[in-house]
């Protein structure tokens, strides 16, 4: 039986994924935005209660997976397989979160990119017989990325207008092999995309052309076009990020957006009152938004068909410090609207 089929490079057309459920947790600040009603719980502080905030990222982490298995009605022994990751050294609140659950875990890394990743992975991965079903989730907290890649808050430090703000965010995606109303139909893998860039506070500028690079080789792979979407959804590019997107796509890569491109980071906040400069990022980020307002818009039709193009960048304190460029990496979703199933 043919579970995906390759139709590019690093492009799969996949035939038995859908989405069975998702759940979204967030932190104060993100549930204080414009998509603060699309999520299911909203913290009313950053996890002080917990006695570190990387704890307070793994029970984020864990309340949004136990939430995506309970709106599902599935318990934890029907997951074949959990695939996810998370901005921490060696995918902490990934890997320790799963000695709670034990079920089969492959651990993925993209940096903000990492949710994408794992939910092309389960759709090429998940069929029947075989891995049915797939928990996908992603997580980030801002207060455990600040501390591990730039500066610890209490320095009151300035950020540049280029900086983004990592999202305290948690999402999960229960992926299944039985029809459902919401199908992902193609996934592309991304390549690592390096322009040169090094500024750490700046990472959009990074990313966009891994953002573009991946989006034009999903449509090529599909032979489509812009206009075969509702809604070209990136992570986290920001409003700075989405405007080179844009330029890039048109003067660099010869296709057009058409003003079907919106951001995930950007989505999340209002970017002016909230100050949160660039707009948001992180692990967690797409993974939210994804599992809040997104995912509603295909659920309730309003939206017939949407690309995911989450982004990443791959750099570390370390290579950052050694004054190594930023690679980046995109991963692209297709995911559709088939109306209620039979």
């Amino acid at each position: 039986m043919m579970i995906a089929e390759q139709i590019g490079e690093a492009s799969y057309r996949t035939t038995e994924a859908y989405i069975a459920e998702t759940a979204a947790c967030v932190g104060p600040k993100e549930g204080e935005g414009p998509l603060g009603e699309y999520f299911d719980a909203v913290w009313r502080d950053e996890g002080v209660a917990h006695p570190s905030f990387e704890r307070a990222e793994q029970a984020m982490l864990t309340q949004a997976q136990d939430t995506v298995l309970s709106k599902a009605s599935r318990d934890w022994s029907e997951v074949d397989l959990v695939i996810g990751g998370d901005l921490m050294d060696q995918l902490i609140a990934t890997d320790f979160v799963a000695r709670r659950h034990q079920r089969p875990l492959l651990g993925v890394f993209s940096a903000c990119a990492s949710f994408a990743e794992a939910l092309a992975a389960a759709a090429a991965m998940v069929r029947q017989p075989g891995p049915d079903t797939i928990l996908v989730g992603a997580s980030s907290h801002h207060l455990t990325a600040e501390r591990q890649f730039r500066f610890p808050l209490e320095l009151g430090y300035q950020r540049t207008p280029t900086a983004s703000w990592t999202a305290t965010a948690a999402g999960a995606v229960l992926v299944v092999a039985r029809s459902t109303p919401v199908a992902i139909d193609a996934v592309t893998f991304g390549r690592v995309v390096d322009w040169g860039w090094k500024d750490a506070n700046d990472m959009a500028s990074a990313m966009a052309p891994a953002a573009v690079d991946t989006i034009q080789r999903h449509l090529g792979a599909l032979g489509e076009k812009v206009d075969a979407y509702d809604a070209i959804v990136t992570g986290d590019l920001g409003a700075f990020g989405m405007k080179l997107a844009a330029h890039l796509a048109d003067t660099e890569y010869d296709f057009d957006l058409g003003g079907k491109l919106e951001d995930c980071g950007h989505l999340l906040y209002d970017i002016e009152r909230q100050d949160v400069h660039n707009g948001g990022s992180g692990a967690g980020c797409a993974a939210a938004v994804f599992s809040g307002y997104l995912y509603h818009n295909l659920r309730t039709g309003r939206w017939r068909r949407m690309l995911l193009a989450a982004t990443g960048a791959l750099f570390s304190p370390t290579s950052s410090q050694q004054g190594e460029s930023i690679p980046a990496i995109a991963h692209a979703v297709t995911i559709s609207w088939r109306g209620e199933q039979s």
